[in-house]
């Protein structure tokens, strides 16, 4: 996943951080019990608002830097062993999810908001997949398009069929030493490493038994279990250089990670405070540090009490 789409995610955290901070009457923390007009016009008009900005944002900040050309294609699936394929598809579910969260606060329906989230969620990410097709450094990538529409496909889906979601993307993410040996493709500081850095990020699919089971479950509510992916030992694309800069690299194993673990969920927790409510519902694409099992294609097992 290209570092550009990662910002996006920006865009993700504007909707739902502005539409609950000002006035209770309007902009009360609880979801409408009906339409409201109010609501639907702050949320719509920010979101409308911030798409042509950040886009415009994105495009002077990013693209003006390189070489434009002809529109074109440019088959990227083979790179970084699909690890930025699985980080299109998780973006494209959770730019969608806290859209369409926004458009329930504002009482829109379930079905409706659903749509609109994974809509606005593709558009955003076509509009920059475009952008990149028109970029003599990349091209309009089809295996990005097709984990977008994966990503915001399976949260609409849900949301349709089952009027929530019962499988869960979240991500996890811890510093490595690997951007040291190439910074300038892994992010010379550690805001950079966290956009760039595909070894220390792990994806998430994370699943509820108390919501699978419809609340029978011997478990808590809060308890889930987690099946994630990671990737270690990429400083490259398609493979590693044998040096950066005339400096010679250690040979390191580039390596499929697969991961098995506990996940907690604290929005099924009764708190008693709307603020932690809604705190741990906008918190709720990290997955938290648990115990973890990691099975590589190495061969290797490894067993963690925090994995993060």
């Amino acid at each position: 996943m290209k570092t550009k789409i990662r910002i996006a995610l920006l865009f993700v955290f504007m909707v739902p951080a502005l539409s609950f901070g000002q006035s209770e009457k309007v902009l009360s923390l609880e979801p409408a019990d009906s339409l409201h007009k109010g609501r639907v016009r702050l949320v719509s008009g920010i979101t409308l608002g911030m798409y042509p900005l950040s886009m415009y944002w994105l495009y002077t900040q990013w693209y003006t830097d390189y070489p434009q050309s002809s529109f074109h294609t440019f088959n990227d699936g083979d790179e970084w062993l699909q690890a930025d394929k699985v980080g299109h598809l998780w973006t494209a579910y959770n730019i969608a999810k806290p859209l369409a969260r926004s458009y329930e606060w504002a009482g829109v329906s379930k079905k409706k908001a659903a749509l609109y989230g994974a809509g606005i969620s593709y558009l955003y990410l076509t509009t920059i997949e475009i952008f990149d097709g028109f970029s003599e450094q990349w091209g309009f990538s089809w295996p990005d398009m097709a984990c977008n529409t994966v990503g915001a496909g399976a949260f609409a889906l849900q949301d349709l069929a089952w009027g929530q979601q019962k499988f869960v993307l979240k991500y996890s993410f811890h510093a490595t030493d690997y951007p040291d040996y190439r910074p300038s493709v892994l992010g010379e500081n550690a805001p950079e490493h966290f956009l760039k850095d595909y070894n220390g990020w792990t994806y998430w699919l994370c699943a509820n038994p108390s919501v699978l089971a419809g609340g029978k479950s011997i478990f808590p509510p809060w308890l889930g279990f987690a099946a994630g992916y990671g990737v270690d030992g990429l400083i490259g694309g398609h493979e590693n250089p044998a040096e950066v800069d005339g400096v010679p690299v250690p040979p390191f194993e580039r390596q499929r990670q697969y991961y098995l673990s506990f996940d907690f969920d604290f929005t099924k927790v009764r708190w008693k405070s709307k603020f932690l409510n809604s705190f741990f519902k906008v918190i709720n694409i990290i997955k938290l540090p648990a115990p973890t099992v990691e099975f590589n294609s190495a061969g290797k097992t490894k067993f963690y009490l925090f994995y993060f």
